[in-house]
């Protein structure tokens, strides 16, 4: 299977908490799907102490995972808001 491009998208998103509205990641998204998986090289900015935790409320929203090759987070459905 081929790897992510690694040229960055320009299109830039806040991915937020559900539950507690808590930022979490700013991220590179490409595509206009839903977000599904976020690969660690395409996150600019990260809020979180443990990764796949939300700092605020500690619900887990994430699990890491190897997508394509690429290390990456697989995020649980209705964790997480993206604006």
């Amino acid at each position: 299977m081929s790897k992510p491009n690694k040229k960055l998208p320009q299109k830039a998103v806040k991915i937020f908490c559900f539950n507690c509205r808590a930022l979490l990641y700013k991220y590179r998204k490409g595509g206009k799907g839903s977000l599904v998986k976020c690969f660690k090289e395409r996150i600019t900015e990260d809020y979180t102490s443990v990764s796949g935790m939300c700092p605020e409320c500690e619900q887990q929203f994430a699990r890491e995972t190897m997508i394509r090759g690429a290390p990456a987070f697989k995020i649980i459905g209705g964790k997480v808001f993206v604006k």
